[in-house]
């Protein structure tokens, strides 16, 4: 099922690359988690969580948030949730381009 983001002004030039930057985050997020890289982890779900709202996916923040927090207990259950949930996001959102207002 498709989420559909609309984005509008500057945003409609910037989302595409940090959308990108995401998903090579997420592509290493299994290795991380394999490595018990928790302080790679943490700093990943920090970003996400202070980011993903001012780009509009308060999805991200979210997933952020929550990855910060599983990193910091050393989780890795709760961080391979989150992390399977981030590259379902990656994989179903749709960003709509419209004119500025």
């Amino acid at each position: 099922m498709k989420r559909i983001i609309r984005v509008e002004g500057e945003l409609a030039e910037i989302i595409p690359a940090y959308l990108e930057h995401r998903r090579e985050e997420s592509a290493r997020l299994p290795a991380l988690l394999a490595a018990g890289d928790f302080e790679a982890l943490r700093i990943i779900g920090h970003k996400m969580r202070g980011s993903g709202g001012g780009y509009g996916l308060d999805p991200l923040t979210e997933i952020g948030e929550r990855m910060e927090s599983a990193a910091k207990a050393k989780d890795k259950t709760a961080l391979a949730a989150q992390a399977a949930e981030l590259k379902g996001f990656l994989e179903d959102v749709q960003v709509e381009f419209g004119p500025d207002k």
